[in-house]
């Protein structure tokens, strides 16, 4: 069943686009420049969160995360974004910002990698 995002998302997301941090920005660049082909947007809505950047076409979400994330919002975030179909990789501002490319390997890694269907169990070889 698919679902939508919710009353206000749209404009929520056209917001954060307009105002983006410099770790965006330098992830968004990053993700144009060396992944053309899967897509990437950015603040894209799923569900009743805006995923920082989202490629429909290899189902996955990327989060640049500052001070304020981490813990169990995060973890049921992660959930939800898993069951709609995605896998989600996380980085911190501060890697954004110093390790470009140690963060493009990583994305590279997976998005060549395998991601099994969310609702088979889980055979490896994901992230």
């Amino acid at each position: 069943m698919k679902h939508h995002p919710s009353a206000g998302a749209t404009q929520q997301a056209r917001r954060l686009r307009s105002s983006p941090t410099d770790a965006e920005l330098t992830m968004w660049r990053l993700l144009r420049e060396k992944f053309p082909g899967a897509r990437f947007r950015r603040q894209v809505p799923i569900r009743h969160f805006i995923a920082d950047f989202a490629s429909h076409r290899a189902k996955l979400v990327i989060e640049v995360d500052g001070g304020q994330h981490g813990g169990p919002e995060d973890d049921a975030r992660t959930a939800i974004l898993e069951a709609e179909g995605y896998r989600v990789i996380r980085f911190w501002n501060n890697d954004v910002l110093g390790n470009a490319e140690g963060i493009s390997m990583l994305i590279e890694l997976a998005l060549h990698a395998h991601h099994p269907h969310p609702t088979l169990p889980h055979q490896g070889g994901g992230l």
